[in-house]
């Protein structure tokens, strides 16, 4: 099962968490109105005495009532948590404890976590998500929270870095991607809300117990006192009948995605002893993988290795059992945990090894021209290959693209690395990597960095600027993903004057690079939602047909940009075509593309259900290839169009 079809799985598995909580609240529904029936029983009992049965006191209407008022008050249980949660995963790990680790760290096991996510991020082509230690866990354990890859952040607990080797920390970090790309996450957040509101009736039952408490104080021991209690321990019962029905939705809906990320986690690293190696630690480890944080319960189907325990833990585990998961990965294990407590010595010590554009709308042929082949070098042979890949490989990259990404990060300059990992530093790199290379509109851009930057960044940037400038260019990319993290740690109003300093330079030479484009699409894309109020419409798209200008304009820029002949450009907008299997395609015009117009189709396209998005990237994969050479400008392109879509592309090796 690749990325596109887990994608379109999670949706199945929406469906199917709707129906559970739906069959939920019938229950409660029922429940709470026999627990009613049985109170109006109680305080009219001479009414009873007389003959008069219990369905004939609780008419129609007030099971109506009863009715709405438990769906009101579980619908609204769950809508406010989802809203709580919308921010992104760093409210689910703050509320387990989870300290953020800052992206230059000192402390060597917390390098090594770092360093692990970041090739990992940088392979499969998305930032490195921030990540949480979970300080006061001794227990083996991890999670991935958040709505997409763009709000994703990884949770770890101390004892994972403390008990675990580098090879078995990968397996994990791998097993959390898995649920980060596959689309878990916010299926999880989807079910914490839904649990929340099946809970909140057992909530509603204590504050009423904790309100009649005070009204027996004043009053007396009263019928109707008595009757209040009733109800207040009534529901408080049926919310611990909706603990179990939560127990049994989480069971439902996360045991066999355990699997999968698990499978996915042997797939992403080629090494199964590492997840392994991680599971048989945790069963030969006294704590385990249990957390301690009074929060884990409503969490607990996230994690990487069951969490809690409980009297239920059997029959609504959110995970399957640590020996059938080992046996799976590794059918010849002999049955014996791992109670070695200790880290192999040879490991990695944690060091480093050795949207809206206000320039010119329109685009001409020279600015395509220069974009895509001007001093850049081409690739071809095995490149290609790569390229096609790549699209197959999307939240699942090769060993060969993750060994590329750590080469990536090996060589570049310890200097530029550790800059993009601070906040004044990644801002400096990403303002040096759109000054012009004129000496006039250089100094313009400059003397606007001068007094529109926050204090500090100009100064840095004219540090760093001379040290990008013989950058290769394969290192672009890796470069922003490592950026990025640095630069959500800004305040709103830093990310403003960022925003708005960065589309200001772009637009000072009057003329659109694509790679400026990509860099800035790039950048908005991960970081505008984190600052940014998330609006998310539930329109979506199920034929590429009714996006059909949409597609026309995203395959007509990338034919111009990687072609310099008409007959070429024609070629490979036709190769497309031919791929997506649309008919009434046509090559728009040069002068009739528009970059705001480029940013809305993508919003739009983005709407497409993810079988889709998966044969429009294979059709720019194929514009790509069509020439058998490939510019460095397509890739990042390609890399721009698939974050808009949602879909997180690995790394394509560039070489001769």
């Amino acid at each position: 099962m690749n990325f596109f079809e887990s994608q379109d799985k999670v949706r199945k598995n929406t469906v199917l968490l709707a129906l559970l909580f739906g069959l939920a609240l019938v229950s409660l529904i029922v429940m709470t109105n026999l627990l009613v029936m049985g109170v109006f029983g109680y305080l009219n009992s001479e009414q009873l005495q007389n003959g008069e049965s219990l369905l004939e006191q609780m008419d129609w209407q007030t099971f109506a009532g009863v009715s709405v008022a438990v769906v009101v008050l579980v619908l609204a249980g769950s809508l406010y948590k989802i809203m709580l949660l919308s921010t992104g995963g760093k409210v689910v790990a703050e509320a387990l404890g989870g300290q953020l680790i800052p992206q230059n760290t000192n402390n060597l096991q917390q390098r090594k976590l770092l360093n692990v996510v970041e090739e990992m991020a940088i392979a499969s082509g998305t930032p490195p998500p921030p990540v949480y230690l979970l300080t006061q866990e001794a227990g083996i354990n991890a999670f991935a929270a958040g709505f997409s890859p763009r709000d994703a952040v990884i949770g770890v607990t101390q004892g994972t870095i403390d008990h675990l080797s580098r090879d078995q920390l990968q397996g994990v970090i791998a097993h959390e991607f898995s649920h980060i790309f596959n689309g878990d996450m916010r299926l999880n957040i989807r079910l914490m809300g839904a649990l929340n509101g099946i809970l909140i009736i057992g909530l509603a039952g204590y504050y009423i117990l904790y309100a009649s408490s005070f009204s027996r104080r004043g009053r007396g021991n009263s019928k109707n006192s008595g009757g209040i209690l009733a109800l207040g321990i009534g529901l408080m019962v049926i919310g611990f009948a909706g603990t179990f029905f939560g127990g049994l939705i989480k069971a439902a809906v996360s045991r066999q995605r355990e699997y999968l990320a698990d499978a996915s986690a042997v797939q992403f690293t080629r090494n199964q002893d590492g997840i392994a190696g991680a599971l048989k630690r945790i069963g030969g480890l006294k704590l385990g993988s249990k957390l301690e944080s009074p929060a884990a319960p409503e969490i607990s189907h996230a994690f990487f290795a069951q969490g809690v325990s409980g009297f239920m833990e059997g029959l609504a585990a959110t995970h399957p059992p640590l020996k059938k998961r080992i046996l799976r990965i590794e059918p010849q294990w002999d049955g014996k945990f791992d109670t070695a407590d200790k880290i192999d010595s040879n490991q990695d010590t944690g060091m480093d090894h050795g949207q809206g554009a206000s320039k010119k709308a329109n685009m001409t042929q020279d600015q395509f021209g220069n974009t895509g082949n001007k001093n850049i070098p081409l690739a071809t042979g095995a490149a290609i290959a790569h390229v096609a890949a790549a699209i197959n490989q999307i939240g699942n990259p090769a060993t060969e693209t993750i060994e590329h990404a750590r080469s990536l990060l090996a060589e570049l300059p310890i200097v530029i690395k550790d800059a993009a990992r601070e906040p004044y530093g990644a801002r400096a790199l990403m303002y040096s990597l759109v000054l012009d290379g004129g000496q006039v509109v250089r100094d313009q851009q400059l003397a606007h960095l001068n007094v529109n930057a926050d204090e500090g960044v100009f100064a840095l940037s004219q540090k760093l600027s001379p040290l990008l400038l013989g950058l290769e260019i394969k290192f672009r990319l890796p470069l922003i993903d490592i950026a990025i993290p640095a630069l959500k740690q800004l305040s709103l109003k830093q990310y403003q004057v960022f925003r708005d300093n960065l589309t200001t330079l772009i637009a000072m030479d009057s003329r659109l690079d694509l790679l400026e484009w990509s860099l800035q699409n790039i950048l908005f894309t991960h970081l505008d939602g984190q600052f940014f109020k998330r609006v998310d419409t539930t329109t979506r798209y199920s034929n590429v047909k009714q996006l059909k200008q949409e597609t026309e304009l995203l395959l007509s820029v990338l034919a111009y940009a990687g072609q310099p002949e008409q007959s070429a450009i024609e070629a490979a907008f036709a190769a497309a075509v031919q791929t997506l299997e649309v008919g009434g395609l046509q090559l728009m015009a040069k002068s009739a593309i528009n970059v705001t117009e480029l940013d809305n189709a993508l919003q739009k396209l983005q709407k497409l259900k993810p079988l889709l998005k998966q044969q429009l990237l294979q059709a720019c994969a194929a514009s790509i290839e069509r020439d058998q050479q490939i510019a460095p400008v397509e890739i990042e392109l390609l890399r721009a169009f698939a974050d808009a879509l949602g879909c997180p592309m690995p790394l394509v090796i560039l070489s001769e």
